[in-house]
C-alpha cells in the first residue's frame, strides 16, 4: 500500500502487509434470542408406588360419592335414621364377633377374651342348669311326686354346677398366670365372669364363641 510523508524530498514508501478482516454484517447483526428453557424430567424414584395413599383415594371416593343435600327436614331426618340404624348393625356386628371397639366395657381386655375361649371351649353344666330350672317350675302344677322328682333333678344339677364352676375357675387362674402376668387385677372377677357365661346356651352367647368345642385354649 503506497503511502506519501512529507518533508524536503518525497519518498513513496510501500508498506506490505495484510489488514485483519472485519465481518461489518456481525456488528448489526441482532442478538440472537435467548433458547427456550428445556423442562428437567425426573425420574421416577425407584420402588415408588406410583399410585395415591389408601387414604387419599379413600378421599376422593368420598368426594365423589358424596351425597346431595336434603330437600327438606323430613328427607334429612330419614337420612339420620337410616345412619343411626347402620351404625347399630355395624356396633352389634362387631361386638358379636368380639371386636374390642365395639365390646361393653365387661367384656373388654385380653382376660376377658381368654376366659370366654376357655368357657366356650367345653361343654358345661350350667346350659342345663336352665333347663332343670324349667322343669322344676312346671312340675309345681303337678302332684307332689313329680314335685319330689323335679326338685331332686333341680339339686343335682345345682350340685354338678358348682363343681364345674369351681373347675373353670381352677383353669382360668392357671392360665391368666401364664399367658398374663401382668394382670393384676381382682380374679374374682373373671371367675364371676365365666361362671355366667357358662349358664347361657352356646348359640345365645355375645360375644359369639371363637372356639369350637374341644379346641385347646
Amino acid at each position: 500500500m503506497p503511502v506519501a510523508l512529507g518533508g524536503d524530498r518525497t519518498t513513496i514508501r510501500y508498506f506490505e502487509g495484510t489488514l485483519p478482516t472485519v465481518d461489518v454484517k456481525s456488528l448489526f447483526r441482532r442478538k440472537s434470542e435467548p433458547d427456550a428453557p428445556v423442562e428437567v424430567v425426573r425420574p421416577a424414584k425407584p420402588g415408588g408406588k406410583g399410585r395415591p395413599t389408601p387414604k387419599r383415594k379413600d378421599a376422593q371416593a368420598r368426594r365423589r360419592n358424596a351425597e346431595p343435600p336434603p330437600a327438606n327436614q323430613k328427607e334429612a331426618r330419614q337420612r339420620m335414621q337410616a345412619r343411626q340404624r347402620t351404625e347399630r348393625s355395624e356396633a352389634r356386628e362387631g361386638m358379636m364377633n368380639g371386636d374390642e371397639r365395639y365390646l361393653l366395657p365387661r367384656d373388654k381386655g385380653p382376660a376377658r377374651r381368654l376366659v370366654r375361649d376357655i368357657v366356650d371351649s367345653r361343654r358345661t353344666v350350667g346350659a342345663y342348669f336352665l333347663g332343670g330350672t324349667l322343669v322344676v317350675f312346671l312340675a309345681a302344677q303337678l302332684p307332689a311326686v313329680f314335685r319330689l322328682y323335679s326338685t331332686l333333678l333341680w339339686a343335682a344339677l345345682l350340685i354338678v354346677l358348682l363343681i364345674d364352676s369351681l373347675l373353670i375357675a381352677r383353669k382360668i387362674k392357671k392360665l391368666v398366670a401364664e399367658r398374663l402376668p401382668d394382670y393384676h387385677e381382682r380374679m374374682m372377677g373373671l371367675y364371676v365372669y365365666g361362671a355366667m357365661r357358662a349358664t347361657v346356651f352356646r348359640r345365645m352367647r355375645a360375644p359369639r364363641p371363637q372356639v369350637s368345642l374341644g379346641d385347646k385354649v
